[in-house]
């Protein structure tokens, strides 16, 4: 509903960060929740961004809102938080161990559930969501891909099939599946096999064989 709003609310997103002290910037396009994103609102992500950087004077700063107290008391109350999650991984005996008990993921979905909740029970505003409503029907273009454009890709992953060497190919992957099922670091492996031209779907597909795919366990 009303994806325009989400322009404003990324501008408010990105100003924080830049505020904050990011050290790396992405803003969302008005669509992206409902769609791949058109030309033109990836273009008024972009100009976010710049309009921040350029107009508003607030990187010219280092630290725009030292000193701060409402900042510091909110920083001073993340950090508190996020050393009780740590403490509490730490005795679990780790990040791994927190995943595999299902502790992070179920943090995760719990926060998603409690706002999702939120949202439908009016406690939190979504304007345009859940106040602010308007009838109306929606006015977006979406993006529309040429399909010769997988036609194209299709044509030039088989050229490249036809012209590598095969059977260095064939080998690299049969020593990927068997390194997969020990305990060999991967990364120089999956190096030579993509300078030998072999594909990210054929790599991920012995990946897959070996490994299966992640099923989300589903913890509430």
């Amino acid at each position: 509903q009303q994806p325009e709003n989400n322009v404003v609310r990324v501008a408010l997103q990105a100003l924080a960060a830049v505020m904050g002290g990011t050290q790396s910037l992405h803003t969302n396009s008005m669509d992206e929740a409902l769609w791949l994103p058109t030309e033109k609102a990836v273009r008024i992500a972009l100009r976010t961004q710049q309009i921040i950087a350029y107009e508003s004077g607030v990187a010219d700063s280092v630290d725009p809102l030292a000193g701060s107290y409402l900042i510091e008391h909110l920083t001073d109350e993340i950090e508190a938080q996020a050393e009780n999650y740590l403490m509490k991984i730490d005795e679990m005996g780790g990040a791994l161990a927190a995943i595999e008990k299902g502790y992070i993921q179920g943090e995760i979905q719990e926060a998603a559930y409690c706002y999702q909740k939120a949202v439908e029970s009016e406690e939190q505003v979504v304007v345009g969501v859940n106040a602010f409503r308007v009838n109306q029907t929606l006015e977006l273009d979406r993006l529309k891909v040429d399909p010769s454009i997988e036609e194209g890709q299709k044509a030039r992953l088989a050229q490249l099939r036809l012209c590598r060497d095969s059977a260095r190919a064939s080998e690299l992957l049969t020593r990927l599946e068997r390194s997969a099922k020990g305990k060999d670091n991967l990364m120089p492996l999956l190096v030579e096999c993509v300078e030998n031209q072999v594909t990210l779907g054929e790599i991920c597909g012995v990946l897959r064989k070996v490994w299966g795919e992640y099923q989300s366990p589903g913890w509430v």
